[in-house]
């Protein structure tokens, strides 16, 4: 039996702690269960693959090369020519193996800035070639959200029609691609594949350390036309809680999740609390360099207390039982806290209150042994049932290699539930 063919794709290598985090898990499931695959990856970032996962990768876009070297005129040409390369690119990269699997992320989601013929046209192309060459695609715990750019979303509902596979990270998910066209009826809902990855020993932290993550956030893909305004009153109204923390006595973590867009905001705002109390030594406000998800949960261990805007750094501090506020974007957030056993502890990015974010704070503290033990609970479900897909995607994407009682024991998990 010839070896399978596996290639990995998506925004990969591109300095997003996230998405990192979903490839290590399903690149942990390949080495483990299907040690003899042939690995490669079509990626974002493809030179960073290589060089952290010793795999081949070439780029996504064909126009990355020329993208710093071009301007105008020219650049514009070479990004229409480029569409059409990456048509044939894509086609004869899927044509080369036997299963392509996109590891999670919002693949299927536009809740952040994102033009039709980025993400949208690539996820489109890659599950065509998929269905034209007989090549598996596998759309594994992804997100989707609600689109309001006809072309945006005509691709991504393509595109998930498409794919032999897929499986959702949250009901609302699923949900959304139906009422957008997407017959979901066989599709299940399993956790954000972050929370597969091994975390270190669980310790409550110092309640006086509260770690803050931060975001260039700019608003959602409906706000381009108020994105500066957006983002400089998200800056203003984190930059007033953090000084409200170091004035009740709570010593301030800040980190980011995305080192291309990310720190520049954690310096800001650290800059701005030490400024405001001068007198304060270093320990009080530090800004925490993080460049992987295992980097982070390092990071977050010793705190007490999380409050966080990107989804990963709440996933992060969620998988460590941290008593954690989501400030988050997009629906997805407050799905993922009430699912973790925390509805309440959630607000919008996009319309922060600051007095009600030092209420809900106040709240968690009192409640913070309760709502540990809850996460504690909730993360055991969560890594048997990333098992239980895992098992699922076995015996569907490999079944002349899994013994016929692994077959019949993963079928039913395809078959029905969430």
């Amino acid at each position: 039996m010839t070896a399978p063919r596996v290639g990995l794709f998506g925004l990969l290598g591109s300095a997003n702690i996230g998405n990192e985090a979903q490839l290590e898990t399903v690149l942990a499931y390949l080495r483990a269960d299907h040690p003899d695959a042939v690995l490669d990856a079509m990626s974002s970032g493809p030179e960073n693959v290589t060089a952290k996962y010793g795999i081949d990768a070439v780029p996504m876009l064909w126009f990355e090369k020329y993208e710093q070297r071009t301007s105008g005129v020219l650049a514009a040409g070479l990004k229409v020519l480029g569409k059409g390369i990456d048509a044939a690119r894509t086609a004869s990269w899927v044509r080369r193996h036997d299963v392509v699997i996109v590891p999670g992320a919002g693949v299927l989601e536009a809740a952040l800035p994102l033009r039709p013929w980025g993400v949208p046209y690539s996820m489109f192309l890659l599950c065509s070639a998929g269905r034209l060459f007989g090549t598996k695609v596998a759309l594994i715990s992804v997100g989707a959200s609600a689109i309001h750019q006809r072309a945006t979303r005509r691709l991504f509902t393509s595109a998930a029609k498409l794919a032999f596979y897929r499986s959702f990270r949250d009901i609302q998910s699923r949900d959304l691609m139906a009422r957008q066209g997407v017959d979901t009826s066989a599709d299940c809902v399993y956790p954000d594949l972050a929370f597969g990855i091994p975390a270190p020993p669980d310790v409550p932290g110092d309640p006086q350390i509260v770690g803050l993550g931060v975001m260039a956030y700019y608003g959602g893909n409906d706000d381009r036309h108020q994105a500066d305004r957006i983002h400089a009153a998200y800056m203003v109204k984190m930059k007033r809680f953090t000084r409200w923390l170091v004035d009740s006595g709570y010593r301030v973590r800040l980190f980011g999740g995305d080192n291309l867009w990310d720190d520049s905001v954690v310096e800001e705002i650290a800059a701005d609390a030490r400024a405001y109390r001068p007198e304060l030594g270093a320990e009080w406000v530090g800004a925490q360099p993080v460049s992987s998800f295992t980097e982070l949960m390092q990071s977050v261990a010793p705190l007490g207390t999380v409050v966080a805007t990107r989804y990963h750094n709440v996933i992060c501090a969620l998988k460590l039982c941290k008593p954690t506020i989501s400030l988050g974007y997009s629906p997805k957030f407050v799905s993922l806290m009430e699912d973790m056993g925390m509805p309440g502890f959630s607000q919008y990015a996009h319309s922060l209150d600051v007095d009600e974010l030092i209420g809900q704070f106040s709240e968690l503290q009192s409640r913070s042994v309760q709502v540990r033990q809850t996460m504690q609970e909730r993360n055991v479900a969560k890594r048997q049932e990333l098992g239980q897909q895992f098992a699922s995607l076995s015996a569907l994407l490999f079944p002349a290699r899994q013994p016929a009682q692994a077959v019949a024991a993963s079928a039913p998990a395809h078959e029905g539930g969430s």
